[in-house]
């Protein structure tokens, strides 16, 4: 029996809503290296979905404060 591995991959729109910032934005990430992704095909571009986990994982907010 083969193993089956899932690689999860989403579009370029998909992940700018993931984020909540825009396309060009993602493009920018991709290109800075902050964000994986692969090209299937000329036009195809897709973003690693863990990929967009760890860039928000390694960008916590912290010291949060109530207005008192």
């Amino acid at each position: 029996m083969a193993a089956t591995i899932t690689r999860k991959v989403v579009s370029l729109t998909d992940a700018a809503e993931i984020l909540a910032v825009s396309t060009k934005t993602v493009r920018r990430y991709i290109a800075d290296g902050h964000l994986e992704a692969v090209r299937l095909g000329r036009k195809t571009l897709r973003i690693k979905v863990d990929s967009i986990d760890r860039f928000t994982d390694a960008r916590p907010v912290g010291g949060w404060r109530r207005a008192g």
